[in-house]
Formats: structure tokens, sequence, C-alpha cells
């Protein structure tokens, strides 16, 4: 049988390519641009980017450990980019079931692997499937691997091997992530706190790969933890797997009828969270993140700089001031707050989307363990989430968060948005404009500390509007304002 073949180049230099890295990997919509061949020229791409990264570092390291979500033909594309990878020389540990990307993440630093990959599309509706690339230190790839995975894109044929084949010859391996994974939490959170608690928890896992993880975490506690939404199914009920608060009716219904201290909610590859109170109330991710950093720092007495992205809630600013903790601002994307947990003394990392990273683990989000820690903080306070929520809105302010993608009609490099024009506002809603970010996007702070923010897409054309302020009222007015000043522009 033949084992090896090789793909002539279809796309030459300097020809468009549909591959392109995002903040968060590549995606694209299934059998248009995420293809088997497409799939296939990108694992080429990763093959030499790890083979020319372990030269530079002198390392024999030629491990990669790769795994998979629930998606339409995820597992297919696993095995198929799987193939490419082992062709190239390199040692394949294959995921023998679908995972969530943290405990892929985890499982590239337990297996030592030079670097992981991961067949997900994340939060994206079901025709999406996608790829993200882990570092060695398992955390998201960087501006600058993606720059040179996408660099070698095209530029030599594709290796492919017969997959019986290479599983025979042991250059692809099954392997249980789980395992360590669901190990290593139970040892994480305060299991011996937890263990007795009878609260009522109710998490709706969105069809995605975090499923069944959480119950084997808790197992051997008292908490009555119960599932929705935990069997496979890869239309995702024709919606899409992201935890925001338009597609979690049902879970909020059941909150207040079956009496439910807490109710978490993970995303497709269940890397993010969200989180409903006992009467149903949507707790958007800026407040599970302030309530964390205070878990961490008060309960836990652990110490450590603050990371947020651009878009992040004013709140935070104030915790880290009260309780004199650097605090780091970076562009959007949890690969700027990777690098940073894995540079700096890191407390707590997170995004305005629910992606939270913690100290002591991998540099990458995990809404499984963020879910977990919310769990023990209300076994901390012994309160209801809602009055640990107020009280710190009490301490540190209480605010209201708003975003819109618009999409445009115009295309070009920003999308048709003047971010220079819109520096020169001075004044917003009869607020002055005291302060501008403007290293991603634009963002303009007013004296009231009220913001708007614009943050044209790299990748579609639509332009991100963001607004925070003291009361829900203004915030849904900024964004109005935000959307008239592009639409006339």
């Amino acid at each position: 049988m033949e084992k090896k073949t090789g793909m002539k180049n279809q796309i030459m230099e300097n020809q468009p390519s549909e591959i392109r890295f995002g903040t968060d990997g590549w995606r694209g919509v299934i059998s248009e641009a995420f293809t088997f061949k497409n799939v296939s020229v990108v694992a080429q791409a990763i093959s030499e980017w790890i083979i020319r990264s372990a030269r530079r570092r002198g390392s024999a390291l030629n491990r990669v450990a790769v795994g998979y979500d629930t998606r339409f033909l995820s597992a297919e594309y696993a095995q198929h980019l799987s193939c490419v990878l082992a062709a190239n020389g390199l040692e394949v540990y294959l995921s023998d079931a679908s995972i969530p990307t943290p405990a892929l993440s985890f499982g590239v630093l337990k297996t030592q692997s030079a670097a992981g990959v991961m067949i997900t599309a994340s939060h994206n509706p079901a025709r999406f499937n996608g790829i993200k690339i882990k570092t060695a230190q398992g955390g998201g790839a960087s501006r600058e691997i993606t720059d040179e995975v996408e660099g070698c894109l095209y530029q030599s044929d594709v290796k492919k091997m017969d997959f019986e084949g290479a599983l025979q010859e042991k250059r692809i391996v099954f392997h249980d992530y789980r395992e360590a994974y669901v190990r290593f939490l139970r040892r994480y959170i305060d299991f011996k706190r937890i263990k007795d608690s009878r609260l009522k928890v109710l998490t709706d896992v969105m069809h995605g790969s975090g499923n069944g993880l959480m119950a084997r975490i808790l197992q051997g506690t008292r908490v009555r933890l119960s599932l929705m939404r935990d069997t496979i199914d890869p239309t995702f009920e024709g919606s899409k797997p992201e935890p925001v608060a338009e597609l979690l009716t049902v879970l909020m219904a059941r909150m207040k009828k079956e009496k439910f201290d807490l109710g978490l909610v993970l995303d497709g590859d269940a890397d993010r969270v969200a989180a409903v109170t006992a009467d149903g109330e949507f707790i958007p991710p800026q407040k599970i993140l302030g309530l964390l950093i205070l878990h961490l720092f008060r309960n836990r007495g652990q110490k450590g700089g603050i990371v947020k992205t651009i878009c992040g809630t004013t709140m935070i600013d104030h915790i880290a001031e009260s309780l004199n903790l650097k605090l780091y601002e970076t562009p959007v994307g949890f690969k700027y707050i990777s690098d940073l947990m894995t540079s700096e003394e890191i407390l707590i990392g997170g995004e305005e989307a629910g992606g939270i990273g913690f100290p002591g683990y991998i540099p990458e989000r995990d809404g499984t363990l963020a879910g977990l820690l919310l769990l023990e903080m209300m076994v901390y306070h012994k309160k209801t989430i809602k009055k640990i929520i107020r009280q710190m809105e009490k301490e540190f302010g209480r605010y209201y968060y708003e975003r819109l993608d618009l999409k445009l009609d115009r295309k070009g490099a920003d999308q048709g948005v003047d971010l220079d024009k819109l520096k020169a506002i001075r004044r917003i809603l009869e607020k002055k404009v005291v302060e501008t970010k403007d290293f991603d996007g634009l963002k303009l702070i007013c004296e009231d500390e009220s913001w708007l923010m614009f943050r044209p897409s790299g990748t579609e054309p639509l332009v991100r509007i963001y607004a925070e302020a003291a009361s829900a009222t203004k915030a849904r007015q900024l964004i109005q304002y935000g959307k008239s000043l592009i639409i006339k522009s």
C-alpha cells in the first residue's frame, strides 16, 4: 500500500489565499473555504513552522497534540490533518474523543508536545469549522506565529500518509486528554470545601465538547449538577453555541422554575463561560471576571497582575486600584493575554466575551474552571450569587455594557471606517472626551467614565461598536450614537 503522496500546489505565490488567521485561529464555512484540501494546506504550513521552530531552538521535540470538538466532520478533519503532520515526520497524539479546547491545551503541556492543533470553530454557527494553534506552553498562538504559518502556505507540496498506515507505524497514536484534565481540575478547585455543598447547579453545554466533564470533576461531592443540551448535535439546534443572553431563554426559565442556585453556560469548545442567577438574570462575563478576581485575591490569597482587553469594563480598573494590583490592557484576542501569562506573574486574565485564564495552570482560558470557581466562591461566601454581585457593585461601581456588530456594505482594509476622523470627536452625548486609546481600534473615554469604542473587523465588512456607562439607558444611547457616526461617515 502506498503510504505517502504529494499534492501539487494549486495556488502559486502572489495569488490571493482564502486562508487567514484572525484573533483566534482560522475559520471558514464548511465545504467553501474550510475544505479537506485547505485543511491539508494549513497542516503542511503548521508542520513546516514546527520543524523550523525546532531547528531554531536546537530542539528535537517533534510531538504534536491534536484535538477536535463536536462539530460536523471535526473528527474527520482532525484525522486528515494528523496524516499531513505525520507525513512530515512529526509524532501525532490524536485525541480519542471530542474534547474542550482547554483539555487539548493542557494536554500539550502534559504530553510535552511542541505544539497543539485544535479543530473547532468555537462559538460560530454550525456551518463553520476552524483551526486553533497552541504553543508548547498550551497558550494561544501569537500573531508572530500565525504570520509565520501563513507565510508557509503553498510554499511546498502537501505531504500525506494513509491514516491506517500511520496508526500501524505509530506515527499517529490515539490519546485520552480527558483523564489528566479532569484529575488536574479536581485538584485545582477547593474540593474539600465544595464536597459537602448541596448547591443546585444547572449547566448548559450547548451541544459542545464540554458535555460530561463537569460531572466527572464534581463526582464525589454533594453538588446537585444537572446538564442541558449535553447531546451531540452538529447543527446546534439551528443556532450557534455562543453563551450570550439571547440564546439562553430556556436555561433562564428553568433556573426560576426548578429553583437552581447557579446557572453556568459553556460555548462550543468550552473555553468561554457565562452565568445566570437563581432568578434567571444573565450575569455578563465582565462581572464574572470581577467576581473571580476578588475570589482569587481575597478568598484564596493569591497574588499577581490583572489582564483585561481594551474593551473590558472600567470596573476592573477600580478593582485593580483598590487591591493595589498591576493592571495590563491588551488588544482584543486571548493570545495577547496568553503572552502576558507566560512572561509575567498574573493573577487572572479575561476578555469581554467570557474567556478567563487562571494562575498555576496553562496560559489559556477555560470555561469549565471559571464556572467551578464561581461555585467555589458561593461556598466560601455562603451567599447567593446575586448578593455577591450586588456587594461587588456597591464597592466598585455598577456598569452597563453593550456591543453592536454593525455590518457594512463597503469594503477595504478598514472597511471604510475613518478612525482618524472619529478620533477628532471632543464630546459624546454632552460629556467631554478626556482620553483616547487606539492600539486596537479606537476607544473614546469621557469625563464620567462612560466610553465608546470602534473596532473594524480585519476579516469581514463590519465594525464592532462597544459602549459602557453607569446606566443601561446611557449605554444603549452610546451605541446608537456610535452607529450614527459610522453610517454618516
